[in-house]
């Protein structure tokens, strides 16, 4: 009796143009927020994600939180940095702009400051979501 390990094809590669779908689902998932969900026709998943990175981020910016720049001095402004670089072209904005200086002053400006951070940790995990359905990994 063959073993039924042995006796399976073994998996077709993906072709160049699949795996460069793949990159710019990932990507455009990054930068706008929902957008990789969108792409792969995934509207109503897409829409919720990007209302709701949004609605966190413009929240956070509205209790005058911080938006992080790089910095490798603290520890904690590095992780901060990081979970602000996940909302992709709403960091860049608000960078741009000088937005997010925070208000050391008040105590709501700290709670604007996580809900930033989480807002980029969720765009973080949207995108591996958009890139586990691009590959065939999720439904």
């Amino acid at each position: 009796m063959a073993n039924a390990r042995n006796t399976s094809a073994a998996p077709a590669k993906a072709s160049p143009d699949a795996n460069t779908a793949v990159y710019i689902v990932t990507l455009s998932a990054w930068l706008i927020p929902g957008l990789g969900h969108i792409l792969q026709k995934r509207y109503v998943r897409g829409v919720l994600l990007m209302l709701a990175v949004c609605i966190m981020f413009f929240a956070g910016l509205g209790m005058q939180g911080k938006v992080y720049s790089f910095n490798t001095g603290d520890l904690l402004d590095i992780l901060g940095f990081v979970g602000d670089i996940g909302t992709g072209v709403l960091y860049f904005l608000a960078r741009a702009m000088d937005w997010g200086a925070g208000n050391i002053h008040r105590a709501v400006a700290d709670y604007g400051t996580k809900y930033i951070v989480v807002a980029g940790l969720l765009n973080v995990i949207a995108v591996v979501d958009a890139y586990h359905i691009a590959i065939g990994k999720k439904q």
